[in-house]
């Protein structure tokens, strides 16, 4: 999605309320995503709220659009169609409103190619029935396969294979059984599982085949200084026994046993007062090689990218967590919007260096080339590391105009997100200088 697209309102008016807030969460992204701030004027506020409060608008519509565009960007790819709950408000305690959201990356490059699906929960204190007593599709663990299910249309525009990946919430049996054929799974493993043969799934070590070691770069968090972690791969056929239901109706809906590939990642000599690392995975994939099995490890290591845009729109990036807003279907056609933005800006980041050659267009327009090229003009500097080094019709030059904007010199390692957040910030800005000079 280009930063001026417009989404699919049926209404003109509606559709450059939707310019207007896309053009205003970029421009002004480090003063928050509070309404007045967006607005700048109070003639752009109330536009961005009558645009939010609409009964039209809703993030289907946003969603939808968004989809549209990836989708026409995985053709002949293997997607990797990542989802993820994260937390918007939350008391603390049983209350709070939760965004989970789906996003496509390329499998073999890394490449972020957009939105494929979001969904939002909301919670209102403890549930009144247990969810061991309610069907599954009133759960709210459906939300993940009902994402699954989205992704399957990726398959549809053309993926040459489509693997959804997930962390531990998403180990449901159900969703291994109902998935859609087109999509492939590979989620972490929450529940120490019955088997087929009465054994259970993390007690099977003897069974477990050792295809080798692995070398995985572990990156630097607080506290914890940037590392390499040794890991010996394991993998085994397991046969998944069918759980408990208390409705015979349910049961009778899942197969009562499903057949699976377990990966199980452990360090080896981990640093002493570092918590080692040691991935339990699930798949549908067939391993059998270590090749195979490293490709697995780097497949959920991918998970980490929608961590990133989540950083990206809290905190250290549009603060939507700081938003009061109390009309909640506003409230999530704002959070669909930041989402949307947050993805633009972890798109830019993922190919910052240019391996993945993606166009200018991913994100930008075409016609925007002329006032970044105007803008790198100014910021390039006499030696190599002063000059863009990208050609101007790719994201990969964007980027670097963008970072420089941001505050990155060129030297001292690789712009982040929240430097590319706020060129990304400057940038929106100068082009609406530019295209009101052009107007004038």
């Amino acid at each position: 999605m280009s930063i001026r697209e417009p989404a699919l309102f049926g209404d003109r008016r509606l559709e450059a309320g939707w310019v207007l807030l896309q053009d205003r969460l970029l421009e002004t992204a480090q003063q928050g995503v509070q309404v007045r701030t967006l607005g700048g004027n109070r003639a752009n506020e109330m536009r961005i709220r009558r645009f939010l409060h609409n009964p039209s608008v809703t993030p289907e519509n946003m969603i939808e659009t968004a989809l549209a565009h990836t989708s026409t960007l995985v053709s002949g790819r293997h997607i990797l169609a990542i989802q993820d709950t994260t937390s918007l408000r939350d008391d603390g305690k049983q209350s709070g409103h939760y965004l989970h959201p789906m996003i496509a990356v390329d499998a073999d490059d890394g490449t972020l190619l957009g939105v494929v699906a979001a969904s939002f929960l909301l919670r209102r204190g403890a549930q009144a029935i247990h969810c061991n007593k309610r069907p599954f599709a009133e759960k709210e663990s459906a939300r993940w396969l009902e994402a699954t299910q989205e992704a399957a249309k990726l398959a549809t525009a053309g993926a040459s294979c489509v693997t959804m990946v997930a962390d531990r919430e998403c180990d449901i049996y159900d969703e291994f059984a109902l998935r859609p054929v087109a999509t492939e799974l590979l989620i972490r493993c929450h529940h120490n599982r019955m088997l087929a043969d009465g054994t259970r799934l993390f007690a099977g070590t003897r069974k477990l085949v050792k295809l080798g070691d692995i070398i995985v770069p572990v990156p630097a968090a607080p506290g914890r200084a940037a590392r390499d972690a040794k890991l010996a791969l394991y993998v085994r056929e397991v046969i998944l026994h069918r759980p408990k239901r208390n409705h015979a109706a349910e049961a009778a809906k899942l197969p009562p046993a499903l057949t699976l590939t377990y990966v199980e990642a452990r360090a080896i000599n981990p640093p002493k007062r570092v918590e080692p690392l040691h991935w339990r995975l699930l798949t549908t994939h067939r391993v059998t090689t270590l090749a195979e099995a490293q490709q697995i490890v780097a497949w959920y290591k991918a998970r980490w990218t929608i961590e990133q845009v989540f950083r990206v729109m809290k905190t250290q990036g549009f603060d939507i967590e700081a938003v009061t807003m109390q009309d909640e279907a506003a409230f999530e056609n704002l959070a669909t919007a930041t989402l949307i933005a947050a993805v633009k800006v972890m798109q830019m980041v993922h190919d910052r260096n240019g391996t993945a050659q993606r166009p200018l267009t991913d994100v930008f327009r075409a016609e925007d080339q002329p006032v970044l090229q105007a803008v790198c003009a100014r910021l390039e500097g006499k030696t190599a590391k002063q000059k863009n080094p990208h050609p101007p019709d790719t994201l990969a030059y964007a980027t670097w105009v963008c970072a420089r904007l941001g505050g990155w010199t060129g030297y001292y390692g690789k712009p982040g997100p929240i430097v590319i957040y706020a060129g990304l910030a400057r940038f929106t800005a100068m082009l609406d200088g530019w295209t009101i000079g052009r107007l004038q």
